[in-house]
């Protein structure tokens, strides 16, 4: 019986033997992020309460109100320190962010969420699709697998679409917006701007970099979900479009004044969208 036990194994570890060498393997390569993307930025006042405290081209806001911070977003995983370092600059504790919403569970967007909420205590807001995401960092993506995976974070609270988040006045409402994840989620919410009512559209991204549109077995009605979302955008109450990433709607934060000089409009970055989703559809068909 033991004999025969010993045969068993043997066969098993002789490729692992083989594999000792590690030129049988390749090495793990980093996710580099294009530069603008880890330039950090000055606080930039947004509105009266709104400022943007990430990076040149990485959106995440800060929303002050009389109850507490909400924190939208968060960047690369590597802007944790920046963030938790801006809250400070702008007179407020780590310990006043209450909330901490969120557009895509995506590392360039999602990276430092986890680090984030630990060291604020706060309610990570999700949804059912984005949470399952975050749970896994990233990993099992259905577009890109696990190439950009960040450090997992736990959802504290669900919404469903068309909910709402109040704090200090201020109400925080989710609409979903999925196509480039199945939980894509924007946010509307209004502020002022020198007093005066300024309604703000957090609008998600809309791209779908290499994603195959018709018949993907992972996302079976993608197109729809995507066609489906640029009328949902097209609808928003959006005096002011902001995206997580800023070119998106027309901003650089490294060099933007306020009021935004050129403000792009929800309808137009729909409108834009949806002929880039048209050119990609057309030449996947022309070249399938």
């Amino acid at each position: 019986m033991r004999s025969c036990a010993l045969l068993a194994i043997v066969p098993l570890l002789l490729p692992l033997t083989a594999l000792s060498d590690p030129s049988n393997l390749p090495q793990l390569k980093a996710y580099e992020a294009p530069p603008a993307w880890l330039i950090p930025v000055a606080p930039l006042r947004i509105s009266d309460n709104v400022w943007h405290i990430g990076t040149a081209s990485l959106t995440v806001l800060l929303v002050k109100t009389k109850d507490g911070v909400v924190l939208v977003d968060g960047g690369m995983p590597q802007q944790a320190e920046l963030t938790l370092n801006n809250i400070k600059r702008l007179g407020m504790n780590l310990t006043d962010v209450r909330y901490i919403l969120h557009s895509h569970a995506h590392i360039d967007h999602a990276g430092p969420l986890a680090a984030v909420r630990k060291a604020t205590g706060a309610t990570l807001v999700s949804n059912a699709e984005s949470a399952m995401l975050l749970q896994r960092g990233g990993s099992a993506d259905l577009h890109f697998a696990d190439t950009l995976t960040f450090a997992p974070a736990h959802a504290d609270r669900l919404v469903q679409d068309g909910e709402s988040i109040e704090l200090g006045g201020m109400t925080f409402t989710v609409h979903f917006t999925p196509g480039h994840t199945p939980g894509s989620m924007s946010w509307t919410w209004t502020d002022t701007l020198y007093g005066k009512p300024l309604r703000i559209a957090y609008v998600d991204s809309l791209s779908a970099p290499g994603y195959t549109l018709a018949d993907n077995p992972r996302y079976p009605r993608l197109i729809e979900a995507f066609r489906n979302s640029f009328a949902t955008i097209r609808s928003l109450p959006c005096d002011l479009l902001l995206t997580p990433h800023a070119e998106g709607s027309g901003w650089n934060y490294a060099d933007s004044a306020v009021p935004h000089p050129a403000p792009m409009t929800c309808s137009a970055y729909a409108d834009a969208a949806e002929r880039n989703l048209d050119q990609q559809l057309a030449q996947q068909s022309a070249n399938p």
